[in-house]
């Protein structure tokens, strides 16, 4: 009887970290760029939110849509701005970190078609604390720049 005990309170244990753990990141206003018919790639963006008390590193992610996906930034070199491939995207603890155009942001690469305004595209996110978000974005029309009038 006691190791029957020992493993049901190991099992509840686990229940209630898992528990705890399931809400700690979350994501707000998740979409995906929509890009003229012949695009081999697409970028995902959104605010990551992390309600726990460490610091936790988005390690990589994977769509429904493309071949694969990029964990990516945008660098100056030069003068000239380039997107780069990174290896993590850290969200604070407590705190939140924003992929966006021009920015951190998630590479879909390897598209078989267009992605179009009105497509769901289902995202998988995993972190290093063991975690992994599933999300679904809808996509979204590129917003055209706009120009200052002085």
């Amino acid at each position: 009887m006691p190791t029957l005990r020992f493993a049901t309170l190991a099992l509840g244990t686990l229940l209630i970290a898992a528990t705890a753990n399931a809400d700690t990141i979350t994501a707000d206003d998740p979409y995906v760029r929509e890009v003229p018919p012949g695009s081999p790639a697409t970028a995902a963006f959104m605010t990551l939110h992390n309600s726990s008390d460490s610091t936790v590193r988005l390690i990589s992610a994977d769509n429904s849509i493309a071949e694969h996906t990029e964990l990516h930034n945008h660098v100056e070199l030069d003068g000239v701005m380039q997107m780069r491939q990174i290896e993590a995207i850290e969200v604070p603890a407590g705190g939140s970190t924003t992929l966006a155009p021009g920015g951190l942001h998630l590479m879909l690469i390897g598209l078989p078609s267009p992605v179009s305004e009105g497509d769901q595209v289902g995202l998988s996110l995993t972190f290093d604390n063991g975690d992994t978000l599933e999300l679904d974005a809808p996509v979204r029309p590129v917003m055209p720049m706009r120009h200052h009038q002085e």
